[in-house]
């Protein structure tokens, strides 16, 4: 298949699933195996990295009002009532610096020997699982609204508070220890168990992915540039085919990711996360099924 038409597809995969709560690890995964993509290969070893920028690159743009409001309340808050350590940037940095260490570690050690089709394939069906009793759980207290005093006590990511962002963080880090999980799954979960609204678990989900991922993509880059080896990044050829081809991966997961998250932030707060949860549970059994046979 001809590379160029290989990039469109795999940025397709990379902006439909990173952000949604079904694992864009796993999803390239196995859209790499389909293609017959071999990782082997310091340019795509590169490229499969180097294409989630795009992806990132979509929130900040597309949250740039919502930036703009913060920064602008920081560290006060809109209403007057927050500091500079209770703020929702501050609580992002603090959710951030709690994963940072622990997923470095556990990624380095453990993560990367995961990174298998049953290892992938079990953390999909058992998210999805978890996805599902967790929303199912909260939905009367969603139905209900903010006027009744339920199982939610937090409707807007302006009202978190510490305890909530240092409880994401520690949960984020289980996404770097078994790929397929999901970390973008693990982190709305997290907020729904410890009180928060669907629509503010899955802002504040926006929000912590951008230092995170950011983060995670310039160690993947820099430890790939240094560490030894013919297959590796620092060793990858670049030529104006292979810069092309990459520049066609990053427009289209920038491009997909956006309608992704604009798409995503709607359809959640009125339908909830079920959907997905079913969609895991069904592609982790097909991947468990298919490693059977």
């Amino acid at each position: 298949m001809h590379d160029y038409l290989i990039s469109v597809l795999l940025g397709i995969v990379e902006g439909v699933t990173e952000f949604l709560p079904v694992s864009s690890t796993a999803h390239l995964r196995i859209a790499e195996a389909l293609l017959q993509v071999s990782l082997t290969s310091g340019y795509w070893k590169m490229y499969t990295i180097v294409i989630q920028l795009g992806a990132i690159l979509c929130l900040p743009i597309y949250f740039r009002a919502r930036i703009a409001a913060l920064w602008a309340s920081y560290p006060r808050g809109a209403r007057g009532d927050r500091t500079w350590f209770t703020h929702p940037l501050s609580l992002t940095l603090l959710a951030f610096t709690v994963t940072a260490g622990p997923g470095l570690l556990f990624t380095k050690f453990i993560g990367k020997q995961l990174e298998r089709p049953a290892a992938i394939g079990t953390a999909l069906l058992l998210g999805g699982i978890l996805m599902w009793v967790v929303d199912v759980l909260n939905a009367r207290a969603e139905a209900a609204g903010p006027t009744v005093e339920g199982r939610i006590r937090t409707w807007s990511m302006d009202r978190m508070s510490p305890w909530q962002a240092l409880w994401i963080g520690a949960c984020q880090v289980l996404s770097a220890v078994f790929p397929g999980t999901s970390r973008s799954m693990i982190t709305i979960a997290a907020g729904q168990v410890a009180g928060m609204s669907r629509a503010s678990a899955l802002e504040f989900s926006f929000f912590l992915s951008m230092p995170t991922m950011t983060a995670a993509v310039a160690y993947d880059l820099y430890k790939s540039s240094t560490s030894a080896g013919a297959d590796t990044i620092g060793t990858a050829p670049m030529d104006p085919h292979g810069w092309g081809v990459l520049a066609v991966g990053l427009g289209v997961s920038f491009v997909v990711a956006y309608a992704a998250v604009a798409w995503f932030m709607a359809y959640v707060t009125k339908h909830g996360f079920v959907p997905f949860a079913v969609y895991r549970i069904a592609v982790g059994a097909a991947v468990l099924a298919f490693m059977a046979a």
